[in-house]
């Protein structure tokens, strides 16, 4: 009988295995984390342009109470609170002409009121998203006399 060597086993590379290398997840997660960054502004700038046209129907919303108050009174209001709650000196109040949270533009900030004012009866200004008199942009100011 003859003697039979064993077969050897021919080692085997092992698989590359199915899954992703660090250098590819990284490169994922930056694409991902720069689209996420360009959605975010885009939606931003959306969300402030809103805010700015509320803030201009809002002002017109505004000036139209003030008008009603001063069609039931004589005249305009001394201060926005004058719509909100009855004055001692308006006799012929038929209020409230507005809510509270009317007298707040939509980021929170007072409306400027001047009775008299410059050029009108009143005036009325929403002063844009910094809250302050001038400004660009979404900080421009509008006035009812505009």
């Amino acid at each position: 009988m003859q003697y039979r060597y064993p077969r050897t086993r021919q080692l085997r590379h092992p698989r590359r295995s199915a899954g992703f290398t660090l250098l590819e997840m990284l490169a994922v997660i930056v694409l991902i984390g720069i689209v996420g960054a360009i959605v975010v502004r885009q939606v931003g700038n959306s969300v402030d342009k809103g805010k700015y046209g509320a803030g201009k129907a809002q002002l017109t919303t505004i000036s139209q109470a003030v008008d009603a108050y001063a069609l039931d009174n004589g005249s305009p209001p001394a201060q926005l609170g004058d719509l909100v709650s009855k004055p001692a000196a308006a006799t012929n109040w038929q209020g409230p002409y507005l809510k509270p949270s009317q007298l707040k533009d939509p980021w929170g900030h007072d409306f400027g009121y001047k009775y008299p004012g410059e050029h009108g009866a009143y005036d009325l200004i929403f002063y844009g998203q910094d809250g302050k008199p001038g400004g660009d942009g979404y900080s421009a100011d509008v006035g009812n006399w505009q």
